[in-house]
């Protein structure tokens, strides 16, 4: 299995991402995003606006077990983070995490 907290970490790194709900529901919006990345103690009137724009553009929602104080540290930032926006996953390989859900078929194991 990929461990998601080190692919999130290198798509920061070496990717495109978005901080903060306000770019994550931009982004669903236009349906820029490949990925979106929620917080599990994200604020329930966000994560409804995100997962809706997100349906209508077909944008991937993965929920982080942790919360937002977690996700900030995982990505190196002194603030909190409730919703991660990735636009470029960079040398991570977090968006195969997504494609098993897509299909609807269960996850594979990552060589």
């Amino acid at each position: 299995m990929i461990d998601i907290d080190k692919a999130i970490a290198t798509a920061v790194k070496t990717g495109k991402v978005m901080f903060g709900a306000n770019e994550a529901i931009k982004s669903a919006k236009l349906g820029r995003a490949k990925l979106i990345i929620l917080a599990s103690n994200c604020p329930a009137n966000i994560r409804k606006d995100i997962e809706y724009y997100s349906k209508l553009s077909g944008v991937p929602i993965l929920d982080y077990k942790g919360t937002s104080i977690d996700l900030g540290t995982l990505c190196g930032k002194p603030f909190v983070v409730s919703a991660l926006t990735i636009r470029e996953p960079g040398d991570s390989e977090i968006l195969k995490i997504i494609k098993p859900k897509e299909t609807g078929g269960e996850s594979e194991e990552a060589e």
